[in-house]
């Protein structure tokens, strides 16, 4: 899985890494580095996830991975907006 994605304010990295360990500590797994996050969701899952090259992982597989990440910070995210929202009226 190579890194593909890049933030429109690179300045934000820091907040959006922030962000991610949040979430991902309130799903309950326990990893102090970014990158050991998606290794810990392949285990839990039961994913062959590896270092290096993982060409025989399926779609399915890999966007389990990604969207356990992704879905619950976009989930985050929406939920802050609505409370940011809620205390502006």
């Amino acid at each position: 899985m190579g890194k593909r994605n890049r933030l429109l304010v690179p300045e934000a990295k820091e907040q959006v890494d922030k962000l991610k360990q949040r979430v991902i500590e309130k799903q309950g797994y326990q990893v102090s580095n970014e990158e050991d996050i998606k290794y810990e969701i392949a285990k839990a899952e039961n994913i062959p996830l590896q270092k290096g090259y993982n060409g025989t992982l399926t779609s399915k597989q890999a966007g389990q991975i990604g969207g356990k990440i992704g879905g619950s910070m976009v989930k985050e995210m929406i939920a802050m907006a609505q409370n940011q929202m809620g205390k502006n009226k």
